[in-house]
């Protein structure tokens, strides 16, 4: 049996603004502020990144392209919640893929649009 997921932030500013309601919704406004506390908690209340995974209102998936490496979840589109994962080694499947199952500890990027 696993802890909840461990998180942890790129920035001492960016654990401030997720750290409050307050902070958050001063930062990204009501509705995705909320969203941004409502995506921790759930993040909190899993053992795993595949916890995460099978919420499939939230969307968690992986990045490609130059933000390769690097999850995200849903907030207001187009705006999502970055997150990469947080041990090292980064647990592998034996086909190099990660393996979802072992990650226990994610470090969060930020709040940006993936689209632009």
């Amino acid at each position: 049996m696993f802890l909840d997921l461990y998180i942890t932030f790129k920035s001492a500013k960016l654990a401030k603004l997720c750290s409050t309601i307050s902070a958050a919704r001063r930062k990204w406004g009501t509705e995705r502020g909320d969203l941004v506390l409502q995506r921790l908690n759930e993040m909190r209340a899993a053992d795993t990144l595949a916890d995460l995974v099978k919420l499939r209102h939230i969307r968690c998936h992986l990045l490609t392209g130059d933000r390769k490496g690097q999850w995200s979840v849903d907030l207001t589109h187009p705006y999502r919640l970055l997150f990469k994962p947080g041990n090292d080694p980064i647990p592998a499947k034996s086909d190099g893929s990660v393996d979802e199952a072992r990650v226990t500890e994610v470090v969060i990027l930020g709040v940006e649009d993936t689209h632009g």
